[in-house]
Formats: structure tokens, sequence, C-alpha cells
């Protein structure tokens, strides 16, 4: 009898061990799996291309965990010369509109055109230079909430005022043969400057 109640509790034993092993083997091979995910499901192309797995600026070189830490520093410092770069736009798009202004008012003033036009090369350059150091920065380690967010306004916003640039650029070329245009021209270039200082805004939040 005494036999067999040892038995059996060694048997207990041994289930209760061979469980907890389990667990533990199961528990490992996630948090392997999670480790090996460096990379969020999803990408902006521009990133993928540049900083994806095999990425351009990878040089061929096996992704790491101590590589992808690397990765955030250069995002952090593309994201801070992204906001830099906003914040010079925005002052661009407030000195264009009030010279712009002007400029309707007075259409043959010389001066006051010429500052328009190197205002609007200024806008654009940093305007340029803002959306290259946010589409090329490196991906984020994890992917972000599927909710409205800042960051999602953000971007919904962007889509605005991107497509607003184009607009008052491709409107402000034609505007010398076609003045009738001036009106379209100015509606554009008030969305795209709404809609760019709204995007500064919410990312604050």
């Amino acid at each position: 009898m005494k036999q067999f109640i040892t038995v059996l509790i060694f048997l207990c034993v041994f289930h209760q061990v061979q469980a907890q092993t389990d667990s533990l083997l199961a528990s490992l091979q996630t948090s392997s799996n999670q480790t090996q995910e460096l990379f969020p499901k999803k990408m902006l192309f521009t990133q993928r291309w540049a900083w994806g797995e095999h990425g351009l600026l990878r040089g061929g070189k096996t992704v790491t965990p101590e590589i992808r830490l690397r990765d955030m520093k250069t995002r952090r410092s593309m994201l801070v010369a992204h906001q830099v770069f906003g914040f010079a736009t925005l002052a661009g798009f407030i000195g264009q509109g009030i010279v712009g202004a002007k400029l309707y008012d007075n259409p043959g003033d010389r001066g006051l055109k010429e500052t328009h036009e190197a205002l609007g090369f200024a806008v654009n350059a940093t305007y340029s230079l803002a959306a290259i150091s946010s589409l090329f920065a490196p991906p984020p380690l994890v992917q972000r909430d599927k909710g409205v967010s800042s960051i999602r306004l953000h971007k919904w916003l962007a889509v605005v005022h991107l497509t607003g640039m184009l607009a008052t650029n491709i409107l402000a070329s034609q505007l010398e043969h076609n003045p009738s245009l001036k009106p379209y021209h100015r509606a554009a270039a008030y969305t795209t400057f709404a809609s760019f200082a709204a995007a500064m805004v919410v990312i604050k939040f």
C-alpha cells in the first residue's frame, strides 16, 4: 500500500513538473518570437525601401536588436529636424501670406513680386526637407494603435497640406498668363497654411 502511494505521489509530482516545463518552454518561445519582430507590420514604402530588413541603407547587413536601437536614435534626430523645418515652413507661410496679400493689391509692384517669389522658394525648400526627414526616418519599433490619435490626425492633415502645396505651386505657375486663377491660388494657399498649422498643433497633444 505504501509503495502504491509513493508511486502515485511520484506520478503527480512528475506530471506537475512536466506541466511547468511545458509552460516555461512556451513562454520562452513566445518571448523569442517577440524579440525577432524588429519591425512593425506596416511601414511607409519609403521606410521599407531605405530601412527595411533589406533596405538600401542597410548595406547588406543583418538587422539585429542593437542596430534597431541605433535606428531609434537616427529616427529621433530626423524627427527633430522634421519639427525644425516645420516651424521654418510655418514662418515662411506667414511671411508669404502677408507679402502675397499686398501683392494682390499692388500687382505691378516688382519688389513685392520678387520678395513673394523668394519666400515661395524658401517655403518649398523647407517644406521638402520637412517631408523628407519624416518620410525617410527609420520605422518605429512597434506598431501604433489603429484608433484615432494625434499621430494619425497629423498624417491625415499632411495629405491635405501636401495636396494644397502642389495645387498652390501649379496655380502660381499659371497666374502670369491667366490672372483669373488668383482666387483659386489664394484659396489653395490658405488651405495649405491652415492644414499645415493644424498638423503642427495636433502633434503636441
